[in-house]
């Protein structure tokens, strides 16, 4: 395994990007009907939740503040899946019953992101190398 280790940071950075911009794009959709969807009104719970995507999505996709956005994007995408996936038609907790394979999916790699960051290629790295060193 060590051949792909080369690879290791691309591949980081690569999932934040990829993740990041798949998140701004359903926040987009729903606050501005781009995409081919039509918005949702802004104080209903789509809208705060296409709040949530847009913002922490961008966040993500370049990388500033990393940790937080994707914390706070998986803690969406887990109150997504049980009020909106598990709950339909009586419970049904597994994805492959609710249609939830997605939400589950974004939920689990934003608290990866969480916590291993964003990166060598992002903002945040980028401010990190600009701070003065004592």
């Amino acid at each position: 395994m060590q051949r792909f280790t080369a690879l290791h940071e691309l591949a980081h950075n690569l999932f934040r990007m990829i993740f990041g911009f798949a998140f701004f794009v359903h926040g987009a959709q729903k606050l501005f009907g781009w995409f081919g969807s039509d918005p949702v009104v802004l104080a209903s719970e789509f809208g705060i939740a296409g709040v949530i995507e847009f913002t922490a999505g961008l966040l993500i996709l370049v990388g500033f503040q990393t940790s937080w956005a994707a914390f706070i994007a998986s803690g969406e995408m887990a109150v997504a899946y049980f009020w909106k996936h598990a709950a339909r038609e009586g419970f049904e907790l597994f994805h492959w019953q609710n249609r939830g394979e997605l939400v589950m999916l974004f939920c689990f790699a934003f608290l990866l992101l969480a916590t291993i960051g964003s990166g060598t290629y992002s903002v945040d790295a980028l401010l990190a190398r600009r701070e003065p060193r004592d």
